[in-house]
This record gives C-alpha cells, structure tokens and sequence, in this order.
C-alpha cells in the first residue's frame, strides 16, 4: 500500500476516504487542514498539517490529493492542487472499485471518481475533476480540469464541459450540447442548449 495524504478535511474528505478504503492500494497517511481549522481528526485519521506545511510534509510521503469540496468556487480546489504541484507532490487518479471508467476513456491527475460513477468509452476528463456518486459521463463527453460533475449528473455522449465548471447533482446535459468553462449548471437542470463561459443555468425540466 501506499501512503497518501489529504488536503482539505470536510465532508468531501470522507467521501474521498470511503473509496480509498475500499481499495488495497492507499493508506491515509494524515489529513493537512487551514492553520486556523478546529478540525483534528477525520474519520479516525488525525490532521498532520495546515497548507503552509506541505513542503515539509512532502519529505516523507509522495502522494497527495485535494480533498476540499467544490460548490460555490472551484478556486480552493485549483490552488491547492497547484500548491501540491508546487511542492512536489503527486496526484493520482482514484477510482472506486465499485465505479466503471471504459479502458479507452482517460483521466487527469488527481481526478477522483465516486461510488458507482461511470464514465463511458472515448470519454475525457481533466485533471483535479470531481467525478462525483453516481454521475454518468457518457461515449465521447468531454470534461475539463478542475470541474465538479455532481451527485448523478449525466454529461450525455459527445457532450463537453469546460474547465471550472459544476454541474449540479441530477442534472441532465444533451448529447452534444457545449457548456462554457466557468459555468453553474443548477441541480436538476435540464441543459438542452449551448451554454457561454461564466453562465449561471437555473433551468426547468423543459429549459
């Protein structure tokens, strides 16, 4: 097994915690925190550091992976992974044995796909990607670098997605259709058009 810590301590830091210990593959070797974060532990691992640590840290292990959520900005996400680049770290890609990513799909580095997500053939994914439980990537769709696809969203086939964009859980987006980067899809949305970069899309069942 090998020893991998995690940057940022909230809910999405237990999620990512469930798929790995679901794995034979990673142990979590700490959890690194903001210095001014009353969180000390994490589902029985203990916070080890704060941001200002990493290059510390990175001495004594290699691998690492943003664990902070991204809902309202992708922009803590971005700058601790570029932080972890920075210090030398090594992002892999993690993927739920209970999640099924096609042989001819890929994905960037320190992706994570959840429980029971899947991404299907030819697909592509960017790097630090949030491939949330149960979201459907479907043949051909592409999704950029530091994007969350949400809890059972579905990215129909051919479809893409820019980068920093969230797609809202149960929210549902054409075979085809472009979404700019930068862009909100609502939950449950129903995206049936182009969307520009920097859209905010709150639409209905027949938007």
């Amino acid at each position: 097994m090998k020893d991998i810590l995690l940057i940022g301590g909230g809910g999405h830091c237990r999620s990512v915690i469930d798929v790995l210990e679901a794995t034979a593959a990673w142990r979590v070797a700490g959890i690194v925190e903001r210095h001014d974060s009353p969180v000390r532990n994490v589902m029985g691992y203990e916070v080890i550091g704060c941001d200002e640590d990493l290059a510390a840290l990175r001495a004594h292990c290699e691998f690492a992976l943003v664990t902070c959520g991204q809902i309202k900005s992708p922009e803590p996400r971005m700058r601790l992974f570029h932080a972890l680049k920075a210090a030398g770290f090594t992002l892999p890609v993690l993927v739920s044995p209970r999640a099924h990513v096609s042989r001819s799909a890929t994905l960037g580095e320190g992706t994570v796909v959840m429980h029971t997500a899947h991404i299907g053939p030819a697909a592509r994914v960017g790097a630090n990607t949030i491939v949330n439980t149960r979201a459907l990537i479907e043949h051909d769709a592409t999704i950029g670098s530091h994007c969350h696809v949400a809890t059972a969203a579905v990215v129909n086939g051919g479809a893409t997605v820019g980068d920093r964009s969230l797609i809202g859980s149960g929210a549902v987006c054409r075979e085809g259709i472009a979404v700019g980067a930068d862009c909100v899809v609502a939950m449950g949305a129903r995206v049936v058009k182009p969307l520009p970069d920097r859209t905010l899309f709150i639409g209905g069942p027949t938007t």
